[in-house]
């Protein structure tokens, strides 16, 4: 924008309506209003900017009306919202992007739209002619701004933009690489940011995007823009959107209870995904919170978050773990807290570690399972698109932090989290790093996201992930130690496999062999298909039980993995990952509490990965 003279101080901004009743220093917006457009409405009568960036759940309805309406129109999009609400009043609301060009917003009222479409007409030409290029339609804006700027006071109009699919503007990438139309969009919108003249005056400038991750970095880290997240819908919102979406569906009035247990159990799903919830049920029939909700929860909750997450149901608790006690007995008394409500004495997040085949992934679920709460599985997020692994990790995170409480499961944490070195990739590890670090530290959803962080080489993973205030609590699991561990898991894996031991089996179990629980059920499996082997032969029906002799057989044959290096270094980092002594078996309790025994691992540590060359 060109330099043009300052405006008269006596632009009025606290007199130019963001909402239905104006007054100096505050939004004035209606109660019912999101919470996002409020902090919009203050930052902006505030002075602070006048351009602003919503990103996050902006592609939702949101509402346009207060309780009570019906949801035909009662809801909107967030393009509605902006031009019927936020600057319902101003006399110019203009909207672009690059797929519908320039048009005015002036929400259902054709003599607002007729007075904008004149005002536009007047400085841009015909409505066929104006630009949709996205340069020259910047550069039409631009003009407009100033031209507006340069009016006598009185005359001056109040002037709001709204960018939508603002990515497609000012696309995130280098400065050497940025496309010369693209860097020039982008030191224009910068330009309107900083001006002092447009805060003085009426102009409000909105920036619609799905991914900030997509978004130049340089617009969101600017001083002068205001970053605004608009977050997946609150309990009572969505509460108020079932009840008139049911309504509108047909659904009779009986069944308001099963529509607001719904709203309740639905956090993570947009308004969108909720009317598909609701409307469904009412055309087969259904009930709204029936079994069929769970099954489509889980479709639309994965399906939002682009296959990045998988949303589990636990259907076991940790009733089922066989062995393990104390670490049975930390985690039960950590989900009795959250199903109370104590959440200020729950840890923010776990690390589970201990050799392969332990359970990790196993007893992670049937914490999630005793709490009673979902389990969201973080899968692999990342891609080979600038920017893109940043976007999946942004959305995923979204949607947990609205799902809570939930149990999220990282599994192979070392691997999937980097760390803050940027390894050639452009500083992405770094940036997935530090966002991930940053959630599990925000102690705002402390027993709200329980982070439950799964490795078999804890040595491996970053310590600003380990320390207090993220994993805090260190559980090391290991394979059975002694006959008790031995035959629980024997009975637990026989159950699994759907089939019973003989009595007095499995007997005595060499401990030493060190058989992991996937070793247990490979012997059981095989000890079975003995029995049905032989009693086909004999012609006879397939047993139901675990004969000792078979058992015995397939113990015999049974060769454990001969990684014992690996194994060993797993153990002695599990046992030096620990945090709490009780969680030990006796050997490795007895071996830490020795004089320099702590030190002594650690050696040991180090010499075996100097072997192994990891």
């Amino acid at each position: 924008m060109s330099t043009v003279s300052a405006p008269s101080p006596v632009a009025d901004k606290a007199a130019s309506t963001l909402g239905t009743a104006p007054s100096a220093g505050a939004s004035a917006l209606p109660a019912w209003c999101p919470a996002w457009a409020e902090r919009l409405g203050d930052a902006y009568l505030a002075g602070t900017s006048c351009l602003f960036l919503l990103h996050g759940n902006v592609r939702d309805l949101v509402p346009l009306a207060p309780p009570g309406a019906d949801a035909a129109s009662g809801w909107g999009t967030v393009n509605d919202f902006l031009a019927r609400e936020l600057f319902g009043r101003w006399d110019v609301v203009l909207g672009y992007d690059v797929g519908k060009g320039l048009r005015p917003l002036a929400g259902p009222d054709p003599a607002r739209l007729r007075g904008m479409a004149q005002w536009l007409t007047e400085r841009l030409g015909n409505a066929t002619t104006w630009p949709r290029d996205p340069d020259a339609a910047i550069a039409a804006i631009d003009g407009l701004l100033e031209r507006n700027l340069l009016e006598a006071p009185e005359q001056r109009k109040r002037v709001a933009l709204v960018l939508d699919y603002a990515q497609y503007l000012a696309p995130a990438a280098d400065a050497a690489s940025a496309a010369r139309g693209a860097a020039g969009r982008l030191v224009r919108m910068l330009a309107w940011a900083t001006s002092p003249l447009l805060r003085r005056v009426n102009v409000a400038i909105v920036l619609v995007t799905d991914s900030m991750s997509d978004l130049h970095p340089h617009l969101a880290a600017n001083p002068a823009v205001t970053v605004i997240d608009v977050p997946l819908p609150e309990a009572d919102e969505r509460e108020r959107f079932a009840l008139a979406t049911a309504a509108a569906a047909g659904l009779p009035g009986s069944q308001q209870d099963a529509v607001r247990r719904t709203a309740a159990l639905s956090g993570g799903l947009s308004l969108e995904s909720l009317r598909a919830v609701i409307t469904m049920a009412a055309r087969e029939g259904t009930a709204v919170d029936g079994p069929e909700f769970a099954l489509l929860k889980k479709d639309l909750i994965e399906r939002s978050c682009r296959g990045l997450v998988e949303f589990i149901q636990p259907r076991l608790t940790l009733d089922a773990v066989a062995g393990h006690a104390e670490a049975k007995s930390r985690l039960e008394a950590d989900a009795r807290a959250i199903k109370r409500g104590q959440f200020e004495s729950a840890p923010m997040g776990y690390l589970i570690c201990g050799p392969v085949g332990t359970g990790k992934s196993f007893i992670a679920e049937c914490y999630a399972g005793s709490v009673g709460i979902p389990c969201a599985v973080l899968k692999n997020f990342r891609s080979k698109f600038v920017g893109e692994t940043e976007g999946n990790l942004e959305h995923a995170l979204d949607v947990l932090r609205s799902l809570g409480p939930v149990v999220v499961i990282i599994d192979e944490a070392d691997a999937a989290l980097g760390n803050r070195q940027s390894d050639g990739d452009s500083g992405t590890s770094a940036r997935v790093f530090s966002m991930i670090a940053r959630q599990m530290g925000d102690t705002r959803y402390r027993g709200k996201i329980v982070w439950m962080l799964l490795t078999s080489r804890p040595d491996l993973l970053p310590i600003d992930l380990k320390r207090q205030g993220r994993a805090e609590v260190h559980i090391p699991l290991f394979y059975p130690h002694d006959q008790a561990e031995m035959e629980a898991m024997f009975t637990a894996m026989a159950r699994k496999c759907r089939v019973r031991l003989a009595p007095g089996l499995p007997g005595p179990v060499d401990t030493s062999l060190g058989l992991s629980g996937a070793d247990i059920e490979s012997i059981v499996l095989a000890a079975r298909r003995q029995g049905l082997e032989r009693a086909a032969d004999a012609g006879g029906p397939a047993p139901d039980t675990i004969s000792a002799e078979d058992l015995q057989a397939a113990l015999g044959d049974f060769l454990p993995s001969a990684q014992g290096l690996e194994k060993e270094m797993q153990e002695t980092a599990a046992v030096l990952e620990c945090t709490e002594r009780r969680f030990l078996p006796d050997r490795w309790r007895e071996l830490v509490a020795q004089p320099g025994g702590r030190a002594r691992l650690q050696e040991r540590l180090a010499a075996i990965r100097e072997i192994v060359g990891s």
